[in-house]
């Protein structure tokens, strides 16, 4: 059983909130075998002691809403593990590094259930979900790792992160070379690539102090006339 899983009837006294967290690991060990199906919530409540009726109740939206709750569990994890300044001594890419790294480690011995939930995250129907699902993810990473923008750059980094760990999980469902090389060495490459960008992007708005880029984007959307 999954650590964190309570039985009996400390589990049917959970909110459905705390109850989608605390069944979402074990559904996706089930999901290995059985999918993201009906079969994989109703074995991973027999272990909790959930009734099979609260737990449907819990996910009501079918697939979708158990792969969030799975999501939203490794974020949940995340945030446990590196609340406080966990992280503070580690340089930003470093930070960045360590947090992707743990969230593919908490996948360990379930990438056929991480390939099936991306599969349900690309259909069309699901897609806004899931974009929303992986905002969520990278700001939970950048706010870990002390950022505290609040302007454009708040949007672009989040924006840029939920692509590289979008583009990362697609390496790593696919690699099987040891301890996961491949997608180590394709991580580090794309977060070099942010920070050569991040570097040009500073030494573009230095040159040109006084260039305000929230208003130079504003004019590109609304244009004078």
């Amino acid at each position: 059983m999954t650590a964190g899983v309570e039985t009996g009837a400390s589990a049917q006294d959970r909110t459905l909130d705390e109850l989608r967290l605390a069944l979402a690991p074990e559904i996706a060990a089930a999901a290995v075998f059985d999918g993201w199906t009906d079969n994989a919530l109703m074995e991973a409540a027999a272990l909790a002691g959930v009734q099979p009726a609260l737990a449907r109740l819990a996910f009501r939206g079918g697939a979708m809403d158990m792969v969030a709750a799975w999501i939203a569990s490794i974020d949940a994890r995340m945030q446990s593990a590196y609340a406080g300044g966990a992280l503070d001594s580690l340089k930003i890419r470093d930070k960045i590094r360590t947090l992707v790294l743990f969230r593919l480690d908490a996948t360990a011995g379930q990438k056929e259930a991480l390939r099936r939930a991306l599969a349900i995250m690309a259909l069309p129907t699901n897609v806004p979900r899931a974009l929303r699902t992986a905002w969520s993810s990278a700001d939970a990473m950048w706010r870990l790792a002390g950022d505290v923008a609040t302007d454009y750059n708040h949007y672009t980094k989040r924006a840029m992160l939920a692509g590289i760990y979008s583009a990362t999980l697609a390496v790593f469902i696919e690699d099987d070379s040891e301890e996961h090389a491949q997608t180590r060495a394709f991580l580090d490459r794309r977060i070099d690539d942010v920070m050569r960008f991040e570097k040009a992007k500073a030494r573009f708005l230095r040159e040109r102090e006084g260039f305000d880029v929230t208003r130079f984007l504003g004019r590109l959307r609304y244009p004078e006339r």
